[in-house]
């Protein structure tokens, strides 16, 4: 992934560029091969030799890539990077020879509207270099110094580079009605990236053995945040598949507000507090307005109409259809994103992130509509399509609502009806280790009365809802470990029937596993929390990046890519095992120290353990 923080292209080893939308993570794709073929759009460039090998590294601490290739007749490196954008979005290649004299080819397609729309490609005028090719609202200019042939609705060129060149490509997006957007210098271009970058990563304060791990995935993280709003996209792609062929297709390209907790944990554990007051107050303008209207995922820019479509001119990645944009899912009632609503604006005020009133007046809102719903049935963490049920990790969070507005009373001195919020904190807690807790198994379960296993109730120590020495923590974790478990990895859940009207089967989620290593951690199994975290750094790929899921069978990623779900996971792993590493106590969210362990009966409100800021 190479990006500018307000969209991202996604590059191969083979040196194209397969995935790219335009000027936004939302808009309309202009290379969409990642899910059809080369005739959907991409932009190639590479040696002319097919028996080119090629390997790959980001520039230290900036998302600036660099794929060298090598032939028998030299070496090249191409470096492929977006600046941080001012006025329009700029997508710079620079071919760079190393050693020899190469042959490269270049092969530029253009397809607008997610690979559909053929644009009308002109030369630029003036005598530039370069040419201009323009489909509706869009307009994309190509300036290079290489001689450019058009050819079969593709514009191809063949060039040498010899060991000492530098050849540049810069494709610029701008919208069509106006004039072709200025040159830029692409070599001060780089310069000028690799300052912004490293400017932004030397505020970094990540100290462990894990830390360039930790400091790339916050880099993506980065890259993944929209920079006017303060948004983050779970993943600048749609519908990769959650299994190879498969049909479990969906559009990540949008903000999901449970994602706010564990984003500002990351962000305020590595000393971004920018970054955190941002996404704290996107979240609140997103969810502004009628409580009860509420969603559990916005746009970019905090838009609620994210209308679901299929697109039936791509086949789909390997051939994984139908291809999706919008998600339906966003209208579901999750009743998880109360908690992490209220826990995310907790998380930053006991950090530091300075004040905003209108935060608490907004909290107290969404409160008092929980009040009024937290006992009906949802669609839960996982957005099942199959109907509502009482899922026990959506009531959880409940109860964490709850439980940070009473804090919030508490530590903070905000007002609101603390002993009416205590009662109903409690008896959310009594319904959840009455309704939740099957005896049978000694373990939590997905939804009231079942008996099935939910990789989500890994994370009930990290809520603070119940200790991680407690029996009934410890032999979920181990249920979990015993049922949801395939070749060292974590499944979210059992998928041997089918759901939501969809065949059943996944590959391993990969931040379930990370809070699989977070709960053994607080238990204090610490050589199995640092061998689970090892194993999950080495899946991932040449350069750092994760997807949402894993095929540990088939060594293979799965789902969208790079999933912001992953690398925050990773972040806050990282940051548990690192206190360990320098002799400090186990880390959580909650608010105070961790309790003893809790009688199975007891019905009262655990004390949460202390945020790691």
């Amino acid at each position: 992934m190479i990006g500018d923080c307000q969209t991202a292209a996604l590059v191969g080893i083979d040196g194209s560029v397969d995935w790219l939308c335009w000027p936004r993570f939302d808009s309309c794709a202009c290379f969409a091969a990642l899910l059809g073929t080369p005739e959907n759009g991409r932009w190639r460039i590479a040696p002319a030799d097919g028996r080119a090998a090629s390997r790959r590294h980001y520039h230290p601490n900036t998302l600036i890539l660099e794929t060298e290739f090598e032939t028998s007749a030299g070496a090249v490196s191409l470096i492929d990077f977006m600046p941080a954008r001012e006025t329009v979005s700029d997508l710079v290649r620079l071919v760079v020879g190393r050693r020899g004299r190469v042959a490269m080819d270049m092969e530029l397609v253009l397809r607008f509207d997610y690979g559909a729309s053929v644009p009308w490609v002109t030369r630029l005028e003036d005598g530039q270099a370069g040419l201009r090719a323009i489909a509706g609202p869009d307009m994309a200019v190509l300036r290079t110094p290489v001689p450019l042939k058009g050819a079969d609705m593709k514009t191809r060129a063949r060039f040498e580079v010899a060991a000492g060149e530098t050849i540049p490509f810069v494709l610029t997006h701008s919208p069509s009605h106006l004039k072709p957007p200025a040159a830029i210098d692409a070599r001060a271009s780089l310069a000028k990236t690799t300052k912004f970058w490293n400017t932004w990563s030397h505020r970094c304060t990540v100290t462990s053995k894990w830390s360039e791990a930790t400091r790339r995935s916050l880099i993506t993280l980065k890259g993944l945040i929209y920079a006017p709003t303060g948004g983050i996209v779970a993943a600048p792609t749609t519908s990769l598949p959650e299994r190879p062929g498969g049909v479990r297709n969906w559009d990540y390209r949008y903000c999901w507000l449970r994602d706010a907790t564990i984003t500002l944990l990351a962000f305020m554990d590595a000393g971004y507090y920018e970054e955190a007051a941002a996404w704290r107050e996107w979240l609140v303008r997103a969810v502004a307005g009628s409580p009860e209207q509420a969603q559990i995922m916005y746009g970019i820019a905090g838009e609620r109409r994210l209308t679901e479509l299929t697109l039936g001119w791509l086949p789909g990645y390997e051939g994984a259809a139908p291809v999706r944009i919008g998600n339906a899912a966003a209208s579901q009632l999750q009743l998880d994103v109360f908690g992490e609503v209220m826990d995310a604006l907790h998380q930053a005020r006991k950090g530091g992130v300075s004040g905003y009133d209108a935060a608490w007046n907004v909290q107290r809102k969404f409160v008092e509509h929980l009040e009024t719903i937290w006992d009906a049935p949802d669609e839960g963490l996982w957005e099942v399509r199959s109907g509502r049920r009482h899922f026990t990790y959506s009531k959880i969070m409940a109860w964490v609502a709850l439980d940070r507005a009473v804090k919030g009373a508490e530590d903070f001195g905000l007002d609101g009806p603390v002993d009416r919020w205590r009662a109903l904190r409690d008896r959310i807690h009594a319904d959840v280790c009455a309704r939740g807790f099957s005896s049978k198994l000694g373990s939590f379960v997905q939804d009231y009365e079942s008996t099935e296993l939910d990789a989500s109730l890994l994370l009930i120590p990290v809520t603070g809802f119940l200790p991680a020495d407690d029996p009934r923590v410890v032999g979920t974790t181990n249920a979990v470990q015993k049922h949801l478990m395939v070749d060292g990895l974590v499944r979210r859940y059992h998928t041997h029937t089918s759901e939501d009207g969809l065949p059943p089967g996944e590959g391993a989620f990969l931040a379930c596993s990370f809070w699989l290593a977070d709960a053994l951690a607080l238990q204090g199994r610490w050589d199995e929390a640092v061998e689970l975290f090892e194993r999950l750094l080495a899946l991932r790929n040449d350069v750092g990046l994760l997807a949402e899921e894993y095929d540990p069978r088939a060594k293979r990623m799965l789902g969208n890519f790079p999933q912001a779900f992953s690398h925050v996971a990773l972040v806050n792993t990282a940051f548990n095992l690192a206190a360990h590493e320098q002799k400090k106590p186990a880390v959580q969210r909650g608010g105070r120290a961790p309790a003893k362990e809790v009688p199975p009966q007891t019905s009262a409100s655990a004390p949460s353990p202390r945020s790691r800021t």
